[in-house]
């Protein structure tokens, strides 16, 4: 089993479209109300980039995927998905996607957005979902668990721990700035992470 990672960021982009209202709606709670829009403009102009001129290893191709966001996502969210997927680029090979290159490649993102935002569990971040997808993945793949089993694990525990963000206070961006106001809310990047971990599951083959 392999992921393509151009399925998978189309995959993504299908995703982001279908729940872009649910996405602001988060947001208009406890942020800018613009994470909707932000997301599916960026994750157009990644399709629209590959349909121009796709590259054909899995590096370039996600190189070119965090270029693009960094580019076209305004606020927060454009260097922090932007770093997750330079990381996941610079840990990919030149062959297919398989098994222990997506596990590497991803736990390689998820190490950039720690270390472009500085968050930690419980922080009421992307993290809080992407950080137990990591972990399930890396687990089940160890127990000898097929890419898609693993990945089925990983949306389940990326889903847990973005339901886990609502009744967090939030410790980073501007959500932070609400204080106690920012209990009850799900986080709109932890909820957009979750759907990154879905368009995997849906892309491998």
């Amino acid at each position: 089993m392999m992921i393509d990672p151009i399925q998978w960021v189309r995959r993504f982009a299908e995703l982001v479209d279908e729940h872009t209202d649910e996405l602001t709606e988060l947001d208009a709670a406890i942020g800018d109300a613009d994470h909707g829009s932000n997301m599916q403009r960026g994750t157009a102009a990644v399709v629209a980039a590959f349909a121009e001129d796709a590259p054909t290893t899995p590096s370039e191709q996600l190189k070119l995927v965090g270029m693009t966001l960094i580019r076209s996502i305004g606020g927060a969210s454009g260097p922090l998905y932007g770093t997750f997927f330079l990381r996941c680029a610079a840990a990919a090979g030149d062959t297919e996607f398989d098994a222990p290159s997506f596990a590497k490649a991803f736990r390689a993102g998820l190490d950039g957005i720690v270390a472009r935002g500085k968050a930690e569990s419980g922080d009421k971040t992307m993290f809080d979902a992407l950080a137990p997808a990591a972990d399930a993945l890396d687990e089940h793949l160890a127990a000898g668990d097929s890419l898609a089993d693993a990945l089925a694990a990983a949306v389940a525990a990326a889903a847990a721990g973005r339901d886990g963000t609502i009744p967090m206070l939030a410790r980073k961006g501007r959500a932070s700035y609400l204080g106690e106001r920012s209990v009850g809310h799900q986080d709109p990047g932890a909820t957009s992470a979750t759907l990154l971990v879905l368009a995997a599951k849906q892309a491998v083959k």
